[in-house]
């Protein structure tokens, strides 16, 4: 009981949280009930598709493929790979973490992970002809260049900033999954 309440706890404190700002002001009742049912709707709405294709691709890419495409000795073909990925996926964000946990399962080298979490949340391609469109392709091709070179510098940082053993350790997490 101990271990599920300090698991949880962030989840209990914002349902506490939540109760007491709805009977502090209770005119935001209906619009924030309303918000928690469009959040959790949407989630629903995404969530199985994710877990149907991340089931897929754990059955059908063998880890040594991964390994070869987007493993540590990948080369250039990895980051761009992992890029291209990101860019092409659909769906909020969340969607991009079991997906990243998938990738880490099979072998994915850390600094692919991060640049496809990178481009998954920045460099969208529908979001990309929108900008075309509608702003230019001058602005549009600047923000994603300057995105991929923000990309690559974040991965790097976040790469040098994590300790190998805990890097070790969110592997072990992913095999476990």
């Amino acid at each position: 009981m101990k271990a599920i309440l300090k698991r949880y706890t962030g989840v209990i404190l914002t349902a506490v949280a939540f109760v007491v700002f709805v009977a502090v002001l209770p005119q935001w009742r209906d619009k924030a009930l309303g918000g928690i049912v469009f959040q959790a709707s949407t989630m629903l709405l995404v969530i199985p598709p994710i877990f149907v294709l991340l089931g897929l691709m754990d059955v059908w890419v063998p880890r040594d493929q991964m390994i070869k495409y987007m493993g540590p000795g990948s080369g250039c073909k990895g980051p761009v790979l992992a890029f291209l990925l990101g860019s092409f996926a659909a769906g909020p964000l969340y969607g991009a973490f079991p997906l990243a946990a998938v990738l880490m399962k099979k072998g994915a080298s850390l600094m692919n992970i991060l640049i496809f979490i990178g481009a998954w949340s920045t460099t969208k391609i529908p979001m990309l002809m929108f900008e075309i469109s509608s702003l230019g392709p001058r602005f549009a091709l600047s923000r994603l260049a300057i995105d991929i070179v923000g990309i690559i510098i974040i991965a790097l940082a976040i790469k040098a900033w994590i300790p190998a053993r805990e890097v070790e350790r969110l592997y072990a997490e992913a095999e476990k999954l």
